[in-house]
């Protein structure tokens, strides 16, 4: 269904909105709300619940007139779900967003603006992500990666008012994340943007990677404002699944497996040692079963090959451009 409005319909730059909802419930009306109070024109709102247990369902149903949803019989995965979204839409670009994050009601409008003064090339834009527990207090402006493999959001805990300028990053969190519809179709592996092994976590640095090797950038706008309730917070990982703990792990290989450069390896061997270091034992004393993670990427390495082979053969950016924003 259709939200373009006010003769906006013939704007080439529409924009549809994702979200994937899993037991949301305390999240997703104010959520819902502050999407359908955008002031850009929206060409639709799309909905995947994942089998949800809670209220959720109940919630949405409220909303069936405003917003197309689809019901999954199972938790399939943010990956999955998203990119079965993502399939069903024609717009130029597309939203992904988290069901804890409220945006300010300029967020897409001041998101799609900064994209017509920047270059062609800007497949992907966020802007200014704030702490719904404390909204002095930046959750993200974007991605950044470090030369051990590891990636955070930029700015994550600082201050918000050292984030003013708009600029270009490494790449743009899944939490509320504006794509290109013809760089999600140029980068798709097999038909997928969002790699589905992945099922959850680390899926958007995925992408942000692959997109850099297919030489698109990621841009961070401070005038677009939205508010994240962050659902990993420090101090809570023990509350994680073992399901959830072991993709956050492993997908950091698999990620590494597809997208990496031997020579770039060598060159950051240092950095990449010293965790591998610091982190085996940890896991081994600690969280052990989190290990059993290698069993999955062992069983799936042919497929990782083929994907592997894919992108390296499709890169179309120089190794050095890539690289200059491993930190």
């Amino acid at each position: 269904m259709s939200r373009v409005k006010n003769g906006d319909r013939a704007s080439i730059n529409t924009v549809s909105v994702h979200i994937v909802t899993y037991n949301s419930a305390v999240d997703i009306e104010a959520c819902l709300e502050a999407v359908l109070g955008q002031t850009y024109p929206l060409h639709e709102i799309v909905v995947v619940d994942n089998a949800s247990q809670d209220e959720t369902g109940t919630i949405l149903q409220r909303y069936s007139d405003q917003v197309r949803i689809q019901w999954n019989a199972e938790n399939t995965g943010f990956a999955p779900a998203h990119n079965q979204a993502i399939r069903s839409c024609s717009s130029k670009y597309f939203l992904v967003l988290n069901p804890d994050v409220v945006l300010h009601p300029d967020y897409v409008r001041c998101l799609i603006e900064a994209l017509k003064e920047s270059g062609p090339r800007i497949g992907s834009a966020t802007g200014k992500l704030l702490a719904r527990e404390n909204p002095k207090l930046i959750d993200s402006t974007g991605l950044v990666m470090k030369k051990a493999r590891r990636a955070f959001d930029r700015g994550a805990g600082t201050q918000e008012e050292q984030w003013a300028k708009q600029e270009e990053v490494f790449g743009v969190s899944g939490a509320a994340a504006l794509y290109a519809t013809n760089m999600a179709r140029q980068i798709s592996v097999e038909g997928e943007f969002f790699d589905e092994q992945f099922f959850a976590y680390k899926e958007d640095v995925d992408v942000a990677w692959r997109a850099r090797l297919f030489g698109w950038s990621a841009l961070y706008c401070p005038n677009a404002i939205a508010y994240h309730e962050r659902g990993w917070k420090s101090g809570t990982r023990a509350k994680q699944s073992l399901r959830v703990r072991r993709f956050s792990y492993i997908n950091r290989y698999r990620m590494i497996y597809k997208n990496d450069q031997w020579r770039y390896i060598l060159r950051h061997l240092p950095s990449l040692l010293l965790y591998e270091l610091l982190s085996f034992p940890y896991f081994l004393l600690r969280e052990p079963q989190v290990l059993s993670g290698w069993s999955d990427f062992w069983r799936d390495l042919r497929t990782l090959k083929k994907k592997r082979s894919f992108i390296q053969n499709q890169k179309s950016k120089d190794w050095a451009e890539v690289y200059t924003f491993f930190q």
